[in-house]
């Protein structure tokens, strides 16, 4: 599906931020279309009812952020988010699940698959505008509820020692400072919270997240996120 009618067409200096919905119900396509539209940095480029057809305009479109819910006939959000990842589409294409239901399987695989961020749908407006906003920035978002059981889990496996030896193998190239900012993006904190955690300016924070990132092949914050709960940090 192409932009919707009215909506001005992206030029090579349009600096919006450029978005694909996928979701089953029209009603919440047409929604969530409308809710972005009326931010003067963020378009909708096309939507999508199905798993296939999001990946087909993922594919064509290149668009900053997809929007993808997890329920879908025919190939489901989880599905597309697994082609896109085979495809390497992760790297150009920033994946917001938008979900009714988070459950622990589908919390697990989308982080851990590439998704950069997980939110349901019961988020206010403001959340879901400033949560596209993050994702397309390479920060991501969680829904309180998501970033409770990732504190949670964490918790827990830093209780047990539990550790994924080959993960713990990454955490030897990190430097102290960078496990601590590392630790902190596994409690859920944004870069503003880790700074006043850590008494450091916000610009040292996003210094070392783009280090730790590059050093553990994580792709964003919430890869991190999940790498910190695995490992115990």
């Amino acid at each position: 599906m192409s932009e919707p009618p009215g909506s001005p067409a992206p030029t090579d200096t349009d600096r919006r931020v450029r978005v694909v919905i996928a979701d089953d119900e029209r009603v919440v396509r047409d929604g969530l279309r409308l809710m972005l539209h009326t931010q003067p940095d963020l378009v909708v480029v096309g939507t999508a009812g199905d798993g296939e057809h999001a990946l087909r305009l993922v594919t064509d479109l290149r668009p900053d952020v997809l929007m993808l819910d997890v329920r879908m006939p025919v190939r489901d959000g989880l599905w597309t988010l697994a082609r896109l990842a085979e495809r390497e589409l992760l790297a150009t294409t920033r994946v917001l699940v938008l979900t009714t239901f988070d459950l622990d399987e589908y919390v697990d695989e989308a982080l851990s698959t590439g998704a950069a961020g997980f939110l349901l749908k019961s988020a206010a407006y403001e959340e879901i505008t400033a949560a596209v906003r993050a994702t397309a920035a390479g920060d991501g978002a969680l829904s309180p509820s998501v970033a409770g059981r990732l504190i949670r889990g964490y918790a827990e496996a830093r209780a047990a020692r539990t550790r994924d030896p080959a993960r713990a193998e990454l955490l030897a190239t990190l430097t102290p400072r960078e496990r601590d900012v590392l630790a902190l993006i596994g409690e859920g904190l944004s870069n503003a919270e880790i700074a006043a955690r850590l008494t450091v300016s916000e610009h040292t924070v996003k210094s070392h997240v783009s280090r730790l990132l590059a050093k553990t092949g994580c792709r964003d914050r919430a890869q991190a996120a999940v790498l910190a709960h695995r490992t115990g940090r």
